[in-house]
């Protein structure tokens, strides 16, 4: 399991979140990416993510501020194993962001949500495109001999998403759950006399949806 942190600031245009440029002798040398890692033995995810904050940007996160954001099912081009990313939404933190591993890390800045720089690390990128748009997963099989940095020109290799309702959407499809759900002894759905569903007939509907990660 990765673990990848969307640290999260308002800037003048909208949202822009912090970036690295990877360097040296590691994965994906030369490609921006969102500061992540792995998880120590004996670490949950939350600490994981807030060590490898402190780590390579030297911010200090508590974890009541740490919020899951995405869940992206990646598989890389070299290799057949997949593994799970999860992006965690981070906007509060003290400390300045800057270079704790130079010998890692050669850039670091902000970037507008929606003007990411390249090259990047394609399976960021998913990740971040599925924040972007508010899904709370994604699959990115990538194919072999495919790029490790995201190139627009090249096949989209990106799957998002959705979950389940929530809020005002939650209701509504709990209603339309119970409205056609065939009545006792009938195999017709439930129906208010004028034809709508029996949103009232006090029966209670069904299970609500689990709320998405």
């Amino acid at each position: 399991m990765d673990v990848h942190l969307v640290l999260r600031r308002e800037g003048g245009g909208g949202p822009e979140v912090l970036l690295s440029r990877r360097a040296g002798p590691v994965y994906a040398s030369g490609l921006w990416h969102l500061p992540s890692g792995h998880l120590d033995p004996g670490e949950d995810m939350v600490q994981a993510v807030i060590r490898e904050a402190r780590e390579e940007t030297g911010v200090r996160i508590e974890t009541a501020d740490v919020t899951a954001a995405v869940t992206v099912h990646h598989r890389p081009p070299v290799g057949t194993r997949s593994r799970l990313g999860v992006f965690f939404d981070v906007r509060r933190w003290s400390g300045q962001p800057r270079i704790m591993e130079p010998d890692r890390c050669d850039g670091m800045d902000w970037y507008p949500l929606d003007a990411l720089p390249a090259p990047m690390v394609a399976y960021c990128r998913a990740g971040l495109d599925a924040y972007r748009a508010g899904l709370p997963a994604a699959v990115h099989f990538q194919h072999p001999y495919d790029a490790v940095e995201h190139r627009p020109e090249d096949a989209d290799r990106t799957l998002l998403l959705a979950g389940p309702p929530v809020g005002e959407a939650q209701l509504l499809h709990r209603l339309r759950e119970f409205a056609e759900r065939p009545s006792a002894g009938s195999g017709s759905p439930r129906s208010c006399p004028g034809g709508g569903p029996a949103a009232g007939s006090g029966s209670s509907p069904g299970p609500a949806a689990e709320p998405g990660t």
